[in-house]
């Protein structure tokens, strides 16, 4: 029948969207790549239901290959007898380890048809998270920026994958850029943290995005006039809202999070688990 890949969303469960829901609990089996997306789909699937696969810690290509076309080997004949569902974070076609997967059912089972169910991704979750508005005919480039790169040129930008935030900081404020970084954005899994200091977040996580945005932008939208016309209304009366440019960690970054508290231990990327990233030391 069908092989669905469902976007889970950024790390919370009840930002799974309704018809990806309806479809993990009608599924026959449902698969996750990693801890992170099978502890979401938990919540949805019993535990009986939800089958793992084994990926490589390799940037092999010979290996990755042989690991996807086990992964479509144990997939497809599931598919064909009934319902079945890879599962992963964010959106599927969105820096995803699903596109490995379509890509080799495509070549090897290319009866299995395959329906791709959206998911609420980083890319548009972040501005909840941060606090940002991306006004109307503003532009935003989404860049990855593993292992300290830094990307330049345009005004705004959304960065993935920031694993080495200091050398990452310092180039792009070097660059002219004013940057804020978030890690573990509306996930139950480990601390999440806000925060516009680089020092903070000297440790590696593989779910660490920053947005950056050039000094001086002259961006306002029409509506700034009401902002201003309330800030001389209560002029000396302090501000409404302060904010200290450090971390800010815990519940209240995303609509509905229910973060939990405990300090969970360092796991591996679900990037990393299927080769998509590769853990390093820590940055100098």
């Amino acid at each position: 029948m069908t092989l669905y890949g469902i976007g889970l969303g950024p790390g919370t469960a009840d930002l799974v969207t309704v018809r990806g829901r309806r479809i993990l609990e009608a599924a026959d089996v449902v698969y996750s790549p990693g801890r992170l997306s099978r502890s979401v789909a938990a919540e949805h699937v019993p535990e009986d239901r939800i089958g793992d696969l084994d990926f490589p810690m390799t940037r092999d290509e010979d290996e990755l290959r042989r690991a996807w076309r086990e992964a479509a080997e144990e997939m497809a004949p599931r598919a064909r007898e009934g319902t079945a569902a890879f599962v992963t974070l964010g959106d599927p076609n969105v820096y995803s380890t699903f596109g490995h997967l379509r890509r080799t059912l495509s070549a090897f089972h290319a009866d299995v048809d395959i329906e791709v169910v959206p998911g609420v991704s980083a890319v548009t979750a972040f501005t909840t998270a941060l606090g940002v508005e991306i006004a109307s005919g503003a532009s935003l480039t989404l860049h990855e920026a593993a292992r300290g790169a830094a990307p330049t040129g345009p005004d705004r930008m959304i960065l993935f994958k920031v694993t080495d935030v200091p050398t990452t900081h310092e180039q792009l404020v070097d660059a002219g850029y004013d940057v804020v970084y978030g890690r573990r954005l509306c996930m139950e899994q480990g601390e999440t943290v806000v925060t516009d200091d680089p020092r903070t977040l000297d440790e590696r996580d593989y779910y660490t995005l920053a947005y950056a945005e050039k000094h001086d932008l002259d961006s306002e939208p029409a509506t700034a006039a009401f902002e201003d016309a309330e800030s001389e209304r209560t002029a000396g009366i302090g501000p409404r809202v302060q904010t200290d440019g450090g971390a800010r960690s815990g519940s209240g970054l995303c609509p509905g999070d229910g973060f939990r508290r405990e300090t969970v231990s360092m796991e591996r990327a679900e990037g990393e688990a299927c080769g998509d990233e590769v853990p390093e030391g820590k940055p100098r």
